[in-house]
């Protein structure tokens, strides 16, 4: 276990015309699994139960949180990896039911999300994850993404009556799965968003996995955490990743 000194529970904001504030009010406790339940996600649906559909539910039902899994086969779902303590249904109806949405699927599939939204699922807070990978000619990762704008920029264009927020995207499944429980309070999560109370909210459930949100601004903002950026695909201490994002600002 490595040692953490300090309170990393701040935010980054580049220097020029912002100063530092903390994120969450409290920092946990360093020798015991993070309190972090809260009131404010309500019914969270993850939608997709890949690696990180997994993780993020096994971390949250953990925490205590109303999870329920949405999927095109629910069934499929029900007779085999998911819990039996949580509602598989399909994905439309998962997104009707929840306050929050976490879109654990392959870029490829936010179009077919996008296009079958439920009308009346208005105002959700839309947690996405997602990234269109690409690899240059010279063999570094890219943005796969064709024209300007970041990948939550594009989302929130799509979804206008969705709260989206950006968050969980740069670090690898497998170390969400395990890392925060391993080391709680020490790893780097980058979030970005433009409404703060859903910020807010997503950045609680960042606690839950036992890693520290840190606010990089707005979706226009947070192309650090989209492939080709500066914290892409990597972890962070928090005074690694301010570095970091301070070096490539």
């Amino acid at each position: 276990m490595i040692a953490t000194h300090g309170n990393p529970w701040t935010t980054f904001t580049p220097p020029s015309h912002r100063r530092w504030r903390p994120l969450i009010d409290s920092p946990p406790s360093s020798d015991r699994r993070w309190d972090a339940r809260m009131e404010t996600a309500g019914m969270i649906a993850v939608i997709g139960y890949g690696s990180i559909g997994r993780a993020l539910t096994a971390h949250w039902r953990e925490a205590g949180h109303d999870i329920v899994v949405g999927s095109r086969d629910p069934d499929l779902l029900k007779s085999g990896d998911a819990p039996v303590d949580v509602p598989c249904v399909d994905w439309r109806s998962a997104v009707e039911r929840a306050e929050v949405i976490v879109l654990a699927v392959p870029y490829p599939a936010i179009a077919d999300v996008v296009a079958g939204w439920p009308v009346g699922a208005a105002d959700r807070i839309v947690i996405d994850p997602t990234n269109p990978v690409g690899l240059s000619a010279d063999g570094h990762i890219v943005s796969g993404l064709d024209g300007a704008g970041t990948v939550g920029s594009r989302l929130a264009s799509a979804l206008p009556s969705a709260r989206v927020v950006r968050a969980f995207t740069h670090v690898m499944d497998e170390l969400l799965a395990a890392r925060g429980r391993r080391q709680p309070g020490l790893w780097a999560m980058a979030v970005a968003g433009d409404d703060a109370a859903a910020k807010t909210v997503a950045s609680e459930l960042v606690v839950a996995t036992g890693f520290v949100p840190v606010d990089i601004g707005g979706l226009a903002d947070s192309a650090p955490l989209d492939p080709g950026g500066v914290l892409f695909p990597q972890m962070f201490t928090v005074a690694d990743m301010r570095r970091r994002l301070a070096e490539g600002a």
